[in-house]
């Protein structure tokens, strides 16, 4: 094992070790002053996007609700242990300073449903990752890619040394970068996502308008308005009436008998609604959502299809992209995987959990404890617990090697063991 001032020594930062390539925005970071954390932007803002980000906070906090792991699996991918290195410690509880491992994978999620890729940047390694493939992931960020070269990326990232956000060069290699696989529904310029947010800013452009308080009048006088004089009564005129109704406590002005007044703002009936309710729900027929998925009402059948459909491909894309980029052909042919793992209770009700229990036991397929850890219950001191068997059958003395008058295997099965 190497020793401390080696591990030391061979340490680097994604900011400490790329300094030349580096942009750095705002001024440099004191202990003495405090800011406000802004390592998770917010990118979708205004009263258009509520529906937006109701529907990717929603979908991102599904995903980040499956566990990631860096583990051992065998010929067939069953998993046989869990790797305790940086990486798996990321996975699993930190990810850095700010984010625990459930938080970084919902911020990750949610800025790719955002931007359409994003770059999950190893910030702190045990070796340089430019020079070495056998280095090992101690903390980790969700950066913006800002521009694309052949082999390196650039990446607006978060500096938890200063506080602020900066542009640094990595090469691809050593980036996971992952593109969202809605990225046709979400993030192209025309499709059905911007096509709505388009749609909502223009209604709430029209609700604006029709409640600004605006009496859009026109007063018809009795004389032509013509030549300059005339226009000058007539602006006179419509500023008296604005006096009277601006300094009238319920709002009442008087105009003169030859005089007439038409009022212009009357409802305008226009398509707009119509037009965002057909999109949103062409979008959740494109995302496999539903309202009963967003209001938590889905049914089981529902959330079966919403899984599969949606946040599959979505986590899929991400824990594959790691295994691309954070471990080595050599450790992925020792079978080191990095895999994400789904309750498959969680949308179980409790009624029926114990007719599954007894199916899953009585064929042998779990043990009693492999249950109990599954529903949440610590296991059980019974051994039987840790043994598959079925415990509907009174297997007694039998199963322990206690009968005695159980057929020794090395007897002829012909004869009697104890004869009378």
């Amino acid at each position: 094992m190497p020793k401390v001032t080696e591990r030391l020594q061979h340490a680097w930062n994604a900011f400490v070790n790329n300094r030349d390539p580096t942009i750095t925005y705002g001024d440099s970071f004191s202990v003495s002053s405090s800011y406000h954390p802004s390592f998770r932007r917010m990118w979708y803002r205004g009263n258009d996007k509520f529906l937006i980000t109701a529907i990717i906070n929603r979908i991102a906090i599904d995903v980040a609700a499956i566990s990631v792991q860096h583990v051992i699996a065998d010929e067939d991918g069953n998993v046989i242990e869990q790797v305790h290195d940086g990486l798996n410690e990321c996975l699993t509880v930190e990810a850095n300073i700010d984010q625990e491992a459930r938080a970084f994978r919902q911020d990750a999620i949610q800025t790719m449903l955002e931007q359409g890729v994003i770059a999950v940047v190893p910030v702190d390694t045990t070796l340089d990752p430019t020079k070495s493939n056998s280095y090992d992931i101690k903390t980790m960020r969700i950066g913006k890619v800002t521009q694309w070269y052949p082999e390196y990326v650039r990446v607006e990232l978060y500096n938890e040394k200063t506080g602020h956000h900066q542009e640094v060069i990595l090469p691809k290699k050593m980036v996971a970068i992952v593109q969202n696989p809605l990225y046709a529904v979400m993030n192209e310029p025309n499709s059905t996502l911007q096509r709505l947010m388009r749609k909502l800013a223009l209604l709430d452009v029209v609700d604006e308008q029709a409640s600004s308080g605006k009496l859009d009048l026109i007063i018809q006088l009795p004389y032509v308005v013509k030549n300059e004089a005339r226009r000058m009564e007539a602006e006179k005129r419509r500023k008296e009436i604005e006096r009277q109704l601006e300094g009238s406590k319920y709002g009442i002005a008087y105009i003169d008998g030859t005089e007439h007044i038409t009022q212009l703002n009357r409802s305008l009936e226009n398509n707009l609604m119509k037009q965002v309710e057909y999109l949103t729900n062409l979008l959740y027929s494109q995302l496999g959502l539903t309202a009963e998925v967003i209001n938590g009402t889905a049914n089981e059948e529902t959330m079966l299809n919403y899984n599969n459909r949606t946040i599959e491909p979505i986590i899929s894309a991400l824990v594959g992209e790691m295994n691309r980029k954070f471990l080595t052909k050599t450790a992925r042919t020792q079978h080191h995987k990095i895999k994400f793992f789904n309750d498959p209770f969680k949308l179980v009700p409790v009624n029926q959990i114990a007719e599954i229990a007894d199916k899953f036991t009585r064929n042998e397929i779990l043990t009693s404890n492999e249950l109990r850890s599954l529903i949440g219950i610590k296991p059980s001191d019974d051994p039987k617990a840790d043994m598959l068997l079925n415990s509907n059958l009174n297997h007694g003395s039998d199963f322990m090697g206690q009968n005695p008058n159980m057929m020794d295997p090395n007897m002829d099965p012909n004869m009697e063991q104890y004869p009378e």
